[in-house]
């Protein structure tokens, strides 16, 4: 396992990193994370604020209870949906375009949802979901291409972005609707000011985008070949697929168990927050400990273990011990999402490749994903108890390990380096 370190994975044999390589002459490295960083803090508030108003829109709208759980089902769908298409849209426009139309897309979608009317509300929520599946993809592919020697940095940065944006949406919303006194649409807009300030920060890599090499253009301009015919690949969106599944399912739920187990209302619902806050620091450490030289292995079956834990915890005593079983979770799937796309990134021997194994992830990941919460649901109907669709999350998190023990070995899907050889 040692050849995960990020020293070795840079530079590989068969070249192909030759031709990206003055990119790093042409835009600031610094400016060029900064803007990384902004983007990927874009990807879940639109989204995750929606979570704790939906009590607020159900009463303002008169929308019933499943049409209001689409505010947060459908962004998952468009995650899973529309993920193939994106590595098209960046051969197509180039990723620098690309990335700025989806910072656009979520600028349109929140202002949108400013409309007073249900058709509004849920396009935009589609529109906002459209940007962030296509960033989604796009992003890894630029941490494969642009940040060779620091990927477990960067990856941890980027995934450290997700979870912030995530718990910041969680605990912020309602107290800045209560404090400026806004309606729950005003509310919900107010998270595209985080998009106007990223179509600021990234448009300047537009630059970098017109001074491409003639063999960058060359190299981007074909899709890969036979990628879902390959086991690695087949294994990184394996690992993507468990780890979300687990994560959305979980996060859709966490506050009704603690509710129904007891807690007050607020307190459970800022347990998830608590959570989130939690991943952040497992979804940064994951990565920068496996630049280190830490088998992302043990860090994928470690991850596994301190979520079944929480998942134990949430059966046995819920409330008395809450934080903690909070903490277990937020560490482990933060671990577990940052490892995810760490794969994503050192499975692929470049940007063009890491853009479509990512496309490929995500697309079964989400997919699977969007199918958990329901399910989480329509297991606790049928049993009236939280403790079978818990130990169904627990059962699942054993071929999450082992097939994350799988995708971290270092090897990469590359299908025509394959043919070639």
């Amino acid at each position: 396992m040692k050849g995960t370190r990020e020293e070795p994975t840079a530079i590989r044999p068969s070249g192909e990193r030759t031709a990206a390589a003055p990119a790093s002459a042409v835009r600031p490295g610094g400016l060029l994370a900064f803007g990384v960083i902004v983007l990927a803090l874009n990807l879940r508030p639109a989204v995750v604020a929606a979570s704790p108003l939906l009590d607020t829109i159900r009463a303002g709208t008169g929308m019933s209870a499943t049409a209001v759980g689409l505010l947060t089902t459908l962004p998952l769908l468009c995650f899973g949906l529309l993920a193939p298409f994106a590595p098209r849209l960046g051969r197509r426009f180039g990723m620098e375009p690309a990335l700025l139309g989806t910072m656009v897309l979520i600028c349109a979608g929140t202002a949108l949802r400013l409309v007073p009317s249900m058709a509004a509300l849920l396009g935009g929520t589609v529109i906002v979901g459209a940007g962030i599946a296509v960033a989604n993809v796009l992003l890894p592919g630029v941490i494969k291409r642009d940040f060779p020697h620091r990927v477990g940095l960067m990856t941890g940065l980027y995934s450290m972005s997700l979870f912030g944006g995530a718990a910041l949406a969680a605990g912020v919303t309602v107290p800045v609707e209560h404090a400026a006194d806004l309606d729950w649409r005003s509310t919900l807009t107010l998270w595209g000011l985080l998009g106007v300030l990223a179509v600021i920060v990234w448009a300047p890599q537009l630059r970098r985008h017109s001074r491409a090499s003639a063999a960058e253009a060359r190299s981007a301009a074909h899709p890969v070949r036979g990628l879902w015919r390959h086991p690695v690949a087949w294994l990184v969106t394996g690992y993507m697929g468990l780890q979300s599944l687990s994560y959305y399912a979980a996060a859709a739920w966490l506050p009704t168990i603690l509710g129904n187990a007891g807690m007050a209302e607020g307190t459970a619902g800022w347990m998830l927050s608590f959570s989130s806050l939690l991943g952040i620091a497992g979804a940064f450490l994951s990565p920068v400990l496996a630049s280190r030289g830490v088998r992302p292995g043990l860090l994928a079956t470690v991850g596994a273990v301190l979520t079944a834990a929480g998942f134990v915890g949430l059966v046995m005593a819920p409330v008395s011990g809450a934080y903690l079983w909070m903490a277990l979770l937020g560490l482990g799937q933060g671990a577990a999402i940052s490892l995810a796309m760490l794969f994503i990134v050192e499975r692929a021997p470049d940007g063009r490749h890491a853009a479509q194994l990512s496309s490929m992830a995500q697309c079964f990941g989400y997919l699977l994903a969007s199918a958990g919460p329901l399910a989480l649901g329509a297991v606790h109907q049928l049993t009236d108890s939280w403790t079978v669709p818990l130990v169904m999350l627990m059962v699942l998190l054993v071929p999450q390990a082992v097939i994350g023990v799988g995708a971290a070995r270092d090897r990469h899907a590359a299908p025509e380096q394959d043919t070639r050889g």
